[in-house]
């Protein structure tokens, strides 16, 4: 059976972590529902680096207005896991066990920002990843943050 977020006859599990992530980018895979919801996408991967690009609304924001701190860690987890998804081989999964997240400004809603992140270490059972959150157009350092994920069979 297809997974629910499939968009073609694309069978996910003979496909290696890189080639589903640029798979994604290019729209013959659809991305997982929260990347909608929270406004959010991939735009670029290679091996061991992924940028997701993303635009909190004023859904995101908490009681004070400003941008829950729970967006920056939706898109910066989601990048951190897919960088390290794209040094995967066919058949090959992982979850996060840890990331943390450090928010250095607000994000004003509707600023388009940048999270690139890049693995320093993908092994047998684990991975991890760093990345760092700025915005497109003013180059300021929103949120920082790292991952440790298991990988498994």
């Amino acid at each position: 059976m297809a997974p629910p977020n499939q968009k073609s006859s694309v069978d996910l599990s003979r496909m290696n972590g890189l080639d589903l992530m640029n798979a994604m980018i290019a729209g013959k895979i659809k991305p997982p529902p929260i990347a909608d919801l929270l406004g959010f996408a991939p735009v670029k991967a290679t091996p061991g680096v992924v940028v997701f690009e993303g635009r909190p609304a004023a859904g995101a924001c908490n009681p004070m207005g400003s941008v829950h701190g729970g967006w920056y860690g939706a898109i910066l987890d989601s990048a951190l896991g897919c960088a390290i998804l794209t040094k995967l081989p066919a058949g090959t999964g992982y979850t996060t066990l840890e990331y943390k997240v450090n928010i250095t400004r607000a994000i004003p809603v509707g600023t388009l920002v940048r999270a690139t992140a890049q693995t320093s270490h993908v092994g047998r059972s684990t991975g991890v990843a760093d990345a760092r959150m700025i915005g497109v157009e003013d180059g300021k350092t929103y949120a920082t943050g790292s991952t440790t994920c298991i990988i498994f069979n």
